[in-house]
């Protein structure tokens, strides 16, 4: 189970694939029983036909199935049987074949099958504000462009299209999972619950007026209502809180996010050390850095998400990980925002939990996952001036299986294991960018980007198949998010007369 579930008050009940398997027992016992009593000269076949209502949901096929499990098992020619949002088997794709009747089947012809991606920081709605306000440090992007614009123009239906259109793009692009911050996080939620994906939903809390709250503890007594309604309704989606950052709250505030996120056993996310600014402002207002100001308070008492860490010292790198905090890499951002470069090599080395993220599509500017995967691993290398540092196989793990981990769902998801979720995708290896292929992996990372990617599952359920959305209705978001674009570059010109 997730390990913040030892804090949970509810759960989601979830289907068992055990149906199956007590039926397959019960089968081959009276068959054997038949047979010895009455043995015939004819050979009866390994597996009888099944009946339509002993089809397994779904069978994916993929000339390779790279697992992600921890022996880094990849499967020629294989096959996943899921049934009821669980991986039944997995393996051989005759094998599985024969055993496992199916529902639906996806053809696994120059495919290659890997768990969903796990995008373990983002702003999903933000994708409305992309573009707005590029090449600028993060405080001046933050403080004169985005902070103004948010209590300007999000409301409820901008945080809606701006999360279905969020969701499209994370979709196609094989992101099964998100972890979000943002306001107005029922409207997140239920775009989440229509749209199909896996998602851990904050409630922001911030000490200034935001589209949803007045002050922190506004935002905080609001962040709990959210979690109270979200709670164990739907297995898919886990509420949290999201304090926004050392300093926009101060350690009061920081503390009682932490109580009301321990009272309720959900977990946190978090900016933390994402800048040099940041930094300074904890030396001054604290007389310490941020990771050790939150170690004083306890603040790490229960699961912690934090996005980006791009400055901790040598001292606070032990306290990440005997904390089993989730670091969360977003290259792309801090790259763009000249934030630094975060010492994941580093992190890594000392057993620090790490993932991938993209942080929202304004400092981005988009939610590609592959790109996140490929300047991850050549940040490292130029750094260190090292071409070893963060190889392909690791990158590939915290975006999937390490990525997992570092959000608390590690047991549930994030590789391809009997027992585990069903969420996962195939990526076509068919554009001339991938022949030869000599390496799966190698080309997953350094190669592979989101339009390659052409079907995705998530809890057992297609939500694109051979490049088709089936659970968005893309035109219609399409329009909308255009409309409320060109309302939002109008009073953008007025405001700048």
């Amino acid at each position: 189970m997730p390990e913040y579930q030892d804090w949970m008050l509810q759960s989601a009940s979830k289907g068992s694939p055990m149906k199956r398997i007590s039926a397959c027992f019960f089968f081959v016992f009276v068959t054997s029983v038949l047979s010895a009593c009455n043995p015939s000269p004819t050979t009866a076949p390994a597996v009888a036909p099944a009946a339509d209502d002993d089809r397994i949901d779904l069978m994916v096929r993929g000339d390779y199935i790279v697992t992600m499990d921890g022996a880094g098992t990849v499967i020629e020619d294989g096959a996943i049987a899921v049934d009821d949002g669980v991986i039944l088997a997995i393996g051989n794709a005759d094998e599985i074949m024969k055993q496992y009747p199916a529902v639906e089947m996806l053809d696994g012809n120059r495919r290659v099958v890997m768990p969903g991606l796990i995008n373990g920081h983002s702003h999903a709605a933000m994708t409305l504000l992309r573009g707005v306000a590029d090449d600028l440090a993060l405080m001046d992007w933050l403080q004169n462009y985005i902070f103004p614009a948010e209590v300007a123009f999000v409301d409820p239906e901008f945080v809606r299209i701006g999360t279905e259109l969020a969701c499209w793009e994370m979709i196609r692009g094989g992101t099964t999972t998100f972890v979000d911050m943002y306001y107005y996080p029922d409207t997140i939620a239920e775009v989440v619950e229509a749209c199909g994906m896996r998602a851990l939903i904050s409630a922001t809390v911030i000490d200034q007026r935001s589209p949803d709250a007045e002050n922190a503890d506004d935002s905080l007594t609001k962040g709990v209502g959210f979690i109270e309604r979200w709670l164990g309704r739907n297995s898919r989606i886990t509420p949290i809180f999201g304090p926004h950052a050392s300093y926009t709250l101060n350690k009061e505030q920081l503390a009682a996010t932490r109580a009301a996120a321990l009272e309720l056993g959900v977990p946190i996310s978090i900016h933390v050390s994402e800048s040099q600014f940041e930094i300074q402002n904890s030396l001054d207002r604290y007389g310490t850095t941020p990771i050790e100001m939150y170690e004083s308070i306890d603040f790490f008492d229960a699961p912690t998400i934090a996005a980006h860490v791009v400055w901790p010292t040598e001292t606070e790198i032990p306290i990440l990980r005997d904390r089993k905090v989730g670091v969360i890499h977003n290259p792309t951002s801090n790259m763009k925002i000249a934030s630094g470069i975060a010492p994941i090599t580093e992190m890594l080395a000392a057993g620090v939990r790490v993932g991938l993220g993209t942080d929202g599509a304004a400092s981005n500017n988009d939610l590609d996952m592959w790109e996140e995967m490929r300047l991850a691993a050549f940040l490292q290398k130029v750094d260190r001036m090292d071409p070893e540092a963060l190889p392909a196989t690791t990158v590939l793990s915290m975006a999937t299986s390490g990525g997992a981990t570092a959000i608390g769902l590690g047991d549930e998801i994030g590789s391809l294991e009997v027992g585990k979720r069903a969420d996962l995708i195939q990526v076509a290896f068919e554009d001339v960018h991938h022949v030869p292929t000599y390496d799966v992996i190698s080309h997953l990372v350094y190669v592979s980007d989101e339009q390659d990617v052409a079907s995705v599952v998530v809890d057992g359920k297609l939500l694109m198949k051979e490049h088709k959305l089936l659970t968005i209705d893309t035109e219609r978001v399409r329009k909308e998010a255009t409309e409320l674009a060109a309302r939002i570059q109008s009073a953008l010109e007025q405001r700048n007369q």
